[in-house]
């Protein structure tokens, strides 16, 4: 049982070398709490999730479906240790695709963006990710979002980089800009929590306006299918150096360096702030 829905899990068949099935059930409590934690419960009511053992080492192919619910399967492999588990962001990434509508194939750049953006965060806000860890793996990888020669906005440019940190681009400048606008009051959290609660979940099929005009309403601005205009047929490069300056963000000998008299170092802090 989770805070708001239960999670009928099956384990694997198969006896893992070093894993128990209870570090495999404190492992999906850990990522179902941050979840739970990040939208106020649980985003929906019922989940099952298929846990399945091979010989690759680690966690990896997850994959999230609509059917009954939803529908998580994923794989663990058998080498696989508590350590392991302990450091896994899969299973959160893909706990978060049930708490957003099931989008066309034009916008899949939405679904994996949020749950690029989400589970870092998420997992920062309850103490299981360190927070200068969030802002170094978005320093390094937000670039990876950026558009290329001939990009056609994030809604006809279908690449990996586009896809999942393209939309995950879009979900930190929208969370910025939502904070801008309410005094850092509310944020992409907020906007996300609405939606959810407003039935915007994996099992409906949604048109993309839909969800951003829901999640627009829940913070009282207009940020969400404003930003979406502007990128989603035509390139709009994020300046990602102005905007790590603005929120007191740099790399210094390989670590991040938090500057707190930076114009939007609350905003910063806001963002990884359990609410």
């Amino acid at each position: 049982m989770v805070p708001g829905g239960r999670i009928d899990v099956t384990l694997p068949q198969e006896q893992l070398t070093t894993v128990t099935p209870n570090d495999l059930l404190d492992w999906v409590r850990t990522a179902a709490n941050s979840v739970s934690t990040y939208y106020g419960h649980f985003p929906v009511s019922h989940l099952t999730l298929r846990i399945s053992a091979d010989n690759r080492s680690g966690v990896h192919h997850g994959v999230t479906y609509p059917k009954g619910g939803g529908l998580i399967m994923i794989a663990v492999g058998r080498d696989t240790s508590v350590s392991d588990l302990k450091d896994d962001w899969t299973l959160t990434h893909e706990m978060i695709h049930p708490a957003f509508p099931n989008m066309e194939d034009s916008h899949h750049w939405i679904e994996e963006g949020i749950a690029t953006y989400v589970e870092s965060v998420a997992r920062a806000q309850v103490g299981q990710l360190p927070v200068a860890t969030v802002w170094k793996q978005f320093i390094i990888d937000m670039p990876k979002g950026e558009p290329g020669p001939g990009d056609q906005g994030l809604d006809n440019t279908h690449t990996w980089g586009r896809t999942y940190w393209g939309g995950a681009l879009f979900c930190l400048v929208a969370d910025v800009r939502i904070r801008e606008r309410t005094q850092n009051r509310k944020g992409l959290q907020d906007a996300l929590r609405g939606i959810v609660n407003g039935g915007g979940r994996i099992t409906e099929d949604w048109e993309i306006e839909k969800a951003l005009a829901m999640g627009d309403k829940a913070t009282g601005t207009t940020v969400l299918i404003d930003l979406y205009k502007e990128m989603r047929d035509q390139p709009a490069p994020v300046d990602l150096d102005s905007l790590w300056k603005k929120l007191g963000l740099g790399i210094k000998d390989g670590q991040v360096a938090f500057d707190d008299n930076a114009p939007e170092a609350a905003i910063r802090k806001a963002i990884t702030t359990r609410k």
